[in-house]
């Protein structure tokens, strides 16, 4: 079955992964084409729908693509696993996909980083978000430490950057420049989408009140080899037939 581009043309090769290595994301611009922003807007808007009528078991924004046939086509999309294998080499499962709208005077969220085999660097775990209609910094955005992930720490959890700095970065230097550690606020225009290891401390900027709605999902991909607590997929989902990922769903 041929799929509606995902992508424009970008590039992200070596240069580019070498950076993301050293970094703990990379941003990719405005590479979401025009008809996928507006099939993501589309169904976006509809799980928003489903977790304000209280649908749950399994919770719409949780288990997206089980509630909603675009999200769920993309799960195979053949640009975004190239993109997933570029990353992580060729035998990657998918994990999750998760809705990530933030109204106006929504709060954002606090520092955090997420699990995956700590004690073996060999397995990867990366999430891509899109950011259909961007973000400017100090509104919605994307917060992060560059080279905080290559610690490895699951555990980072602070509500504020005064705790973050005190409890886990202060002292702290990058681990293959030297550099100490700092915050940087992203910026991204619309249709961008953005990559970043699993085990990078990042947050999200508070939502101006008179905002729009920033559209946002992430797709997650990892090697196998250990189990995921970030993992939302239903047993019935996994067995599900799905055009194009065929051999991901399942944990190992």
């Amino acid at each position: 079955m041929t799929q509606d581009p995902l992508f424009k043309p970008y590039s992200f090769g070596p240069t580019e992964k070498e950076q993301m290595d050293r970094d703990g994301h990379f941003v990719l611009p405005g590479i979401l084409t025009d008809y996928a922003c507006g099939r993501l807007v589309e169904s976006l808007s509809h799980i928003e729908t489903l977790c304000a009528a209280g649908v749950k078991d399994p919770l719409p924004n949780h288990n997206a693509a089980e509630y909603d046939r675009y999200l769920e086509s993309l799960i195979g999309h053949p640009q975004l696993l190239a993109l997933a294998r570029s990353i992580l080499g060729d035998n990657i499962r998918f994990d999750h996909c998760v809705t990530l709208n933030r109204p106006g005077g929504n709060q954002g969220i606090r520092w955090h980083s997420h699990e995956y085999a700590e004690d073996d660097p060999s397995l990867g775990f990366v999430r891509i978000f899109f950011y259909v209609n961007g973000f400017e910094a100090g509104d919605g955005n994307l917060r992060v430490a560059p080279g905080s992930h290559l610690y490895r720490d699951p555990n980072i959890d602070a509500h504020s950057d005064e705790e973050f700095v005190e409890r886990w970065m202060a002292g702290k230097t990058h681990p293959l420049t030297g550099e100490p550690l700092q915050i940087i606020d992203l910026t991204a225009p619309p249709a961008t989408v953005a990559l970043m290891w699993t085990h990078a401390a990042h947050a999200v900027h508070p939502r101006r009140s008179e905002s729009t709605t920033r559209w946002s999902v992430v797709y997650a991909y990892r090697n196998p080899g250990r189990r995921s607590l970030a993992r939302w997929i239903t047993e019935a989902y996994e067995r599900k037939p799905i055009p194009g990922a065929e051999g991901l769903m399942s944990l190992y």
